[in-house]
């Protein structure tokens, strides 16, 4: 046989394996924050890498454009959602800030499902959608399923991404389980070893989300949804119904354990790959810091640069005390009070920074991103939360033993810089270190995980197998109200019958006791 004609089978071997194990993939990525789609585009990327054809309805488009990938833009109409918040603006210390941060969700998913339900490209997408052919959805699962009805739509099977820790209401679309005696609700400032109050507070307020959720939050996208798209993609029951796998991006070694059914997989750290080499200028400064480098930075929702002028006194006044060299996430041009020993940037490649061997030490708000950057790098952080899943990540990295907590309302000069002396210790340093191995030790890293789940649901048809029969039963059958209801008749009308029969025997003497009286 010729090589020709050898080269020629082979061809048609790779371009049948090609067309067998090659999928449409419609992913739909409507919430409009940056940290969010840092989780999802390095999986939509790799899919089409891959060979898949990935279609994506979000945000932020990739560039330059990628063979096998296609964006539909949002950006053309999207101008309401908040950028950047002052510190100013909330009050982390505050209990009602994080009570009221349901209701802060369902104002802000409103405002982001009007914009993507306006946008052009959307809209044509719409209309030219008897075109598409997709075998899978894939979508976040937080705040905005207006564009859970695309499942209904294509008649897809879809699965959920979260970028942050399990919210309460994607965890009961798998009917994965939630027991607040130990497992934290991500709005709420506890670890999984709560008191008796903490408990209480996880129990009623988890409760209290799940309701929100089901009838407030579905309601309002079944109706946004009714508005835009039609009858056809307005059950949220529907939609939701067709999910078979939502991949997290948690893992126990940070994130605290707690069960999981089979379809809901931990991915945390997906969006984390190979650190690039710095900038010259910023490579020469942390390479020629005798003592190491503190790197500081409120992420990219919170504005460094609004601090109150006291809370940024002192921690000018912390700095200025330390020998290490600062690199300080500023938005400014200019800082009043600036410590010799700072170097303030406008935007920082943080994951770079801190995977350089001399910087020791990280303060942040506890964004999830930045927490396992930290973490990965083997970072020990300063926490400083401010609000949403930030206080729940903050209790997590320190019950892990990769930081120390310092809430905002404490912060003084003393506490910032005690702070910094616990974390920059040698052996707080080991530990950080340590938490690091645990976390990377995997047998495949994150993303190749999500890659082979996604295909594993794809090949599979949905992957229905993976469900547990909990999905499908009421209420009262799952929490077993049924089986304690007759379990409490079972014993409490026997003993009934023999307090009646005891009464009535009593009476029945009583009586012939009087007859033989009389």
């Amino acid at each position: 046989m010729s090589t020709t004609v050898v080269s020629t089978v082979i061809l048609f071997f790779i371009i049948g394996a090609y067309s067998v194990n090659s999928y449409e993939i419609l992913a739909v990525f409507p919430h409009p924050g940056k940290s969010h789609v840092d989780v999802f585009l390095p999986i939509t990327k790799a899919l089409a890498r891959k060979g898949h054809k990935v279609t994506v309805i979000g945000h932020y488009p990739v560039s330059p454009p990628m063979p096998n990938y296609k964006d539909i833009n949002l950006n053309d109409e999207s101008k309401q959602f908040v950028e950047a918040i002052d510190v100013e603006q909330i009050d982390p210390s505050s209990k009602l800030t994080r009570y009221m941060m349901a209701q802060f969700l369902e104002y802000m998913a409103k405002i982001a499902c009007d914009d993507v339900m306006q946008s052009k490209n959307f809209m044509r997408f719409m209309k030219e959608r008897h075109r598409y052919h997709f075998d899978l959805m894939i979508i976040e699962m937080f705040n905005t399923d207006c564009l859970m009805g695309l499942a209904d739509i294509f008649n897809v099977p879809v699965i959920g991404l979260s970028s942050c820790t399990l919210m309460p209401w994607a965890s009961d679309r798998f009917a994965n389980p939630i027991h607040t005696g130990y497992i934290p609700n991500n709005l709420l400032p506890h670890s999984d070893r709560m008191n008796f109050l903490e408990r209480v507070e996880n129990t009623v307020v988890t409760t209290l989300h799940r309701f929100f959720y089901r009838y407030v939050m579905n309601a309002n996208d079944e109706n946004i949804a009714r508005k835009y798209l039609g009858e056809e993609a307005a059950n949220m029951d529907s939609a939701i119904n067709r999910s078979s796998l939502l991949l997290v991006n948690t893992h126990f070694s940070l994130n605290l354990p707690r069960p999981f059914v089979p379809n809901v997989i931990e991915i945390g750290g997906v969006h984390v790959g190979e650190p690039k080499p710095l900038p010259q200028n910023l490579q020469k400064w942390i390479n020629e810091s005798t003592h190491g480098v503190i790197y500081m930075s409120l992420g990219s929702l919170l504005r460094g640069h609004t601090l109150p002028k006291d809370k940024r006194e002192a921690i000018q006044k912390a700095f200025s005390r330390l020998p290490q060299r600062i690199i300080w996430k500023w938005e400014n041009d200019t800082m009043e009070g600036q410590p010799k020993n700072a170097m303030l940037l406008k935007w920082a490649p943080q994951f770079d920074i801190l995977s350089h061997p001399n910087v020791k030490a990280f303060i942040s708000h506890g964004g999830l991103l930045g927490t396992i950057e930290g973490v990965h790098s083997g970072t020990p952080i300063v926490v400083i939360p401010q609000f949403g899943d930030q206080h729940t990540n903050a209790k997590a990295i320190q019950a892990s033993g990769g930081g120390v907590i310092l809430n905002y309302r404490d912060i003084t000069e003393q506490t910032i810089y005690e702070a910094l002396k616990t974390v920059l210790d040698e052996t707080f340093q080991q530990q950080a270190k340590e938490l690091s191995a645990r976390y990377r030790d995997r047998p495949l890293s994150p993303l190749d995980t999500a890659i082979y789940w996604i295909e594993y649901v794809a090949r599979h048809k949905g992957a229905p197998h993976m469900r547990t029969a909990a999905v499908d039963m009421p209420w009262y059958q799952y929490y077993l109200l049924d089986v304690i209801a007759f379990l409490i008749a079972a014993v409490s009308l026997p003993v009934l019958l023999i307090c009646w029969l005891i009464r009535r025997s009593s009476r029945k003497s009583d009586k012939e006791v009087k007859i033989k009286r009389s």
